[in-house]
């Protein structure tokens, strides 16, 4: 197979990755915390998959399109260094989860970790006035995406352990 055609099945499933992230982030139920941040149901897995499927290039970078998306039809966005952090940098470090091909539930786990640090970084630096008075910005910040994401890696690491037990992970077209 020429590198031409690899690279089009690859730039081809990272579209439609993105795109089912887009379908189970936005269209099932899921459950949005007040300033941002939700719980859905394995909407991380897609891109997170693709990353263990593909690598960590090609993850990071479905994961910064996703981000962008996102951004596009529902983004908050105070500051455009907010924006960057919150959307293709926080997504994007999903694809982190790519160098970790050989061990998936690390790369859930480092996946979720590097967007966590992302919205948290985000949280400290522009959005500590949403924390109760007397509350330090940083444990407000960790505590308030800390509670959303913990409960998607348990969800993605449920799924992507499934996955990878019947082998669904080393499929490749």
């Amino acid at each position: 197979m020429s590198k031409t055609s690899t690279n089009v099945k690859v730039l081809t499933e990272g579209a439609v990755v993105v795109a089912l992230t887009v379908i189970i982030k936005e269209f099932l139920p899921h459950y949005s915390l007040p300033q941002g941040g939700s719980v859905s149901f394995a909407g991380m897995v897609p891109i997170i998959w693709f990353a263990l499927r593909r690598g960590p290039r090609a993850g990071v970078e479905a994961g910064a399109v996703y981000g962008l998306v996102d951004m596009a039809i529902g983004g908050y966005i105070v500051d455009p260094v907010q924006a960057i952090i919150d959307y293709p940098l926080a997504f994007g470090a999903l694809g982190l989860a790519g160098l970790f091909r050989k061990y998936p539930l690390v790369g859930v786990t480092v996946a979720i970790f590097g967007r966590f640090l992302a919205h948290f970084t985000s949280g400290v630096w522009f959005f500590w006035i949403y924390a109760p008075e007397g509350t330090n910005p940083i444990v407000y910040s960790a505590i308030y995406n800390g509670s959303y994401l913990l409960v998607e890696l348990v969800i993605s690491a449920i799924i992507i352990f499934i996955l990878d037990k019947r082998q669904l992970l080393k499929i490749y077209l």
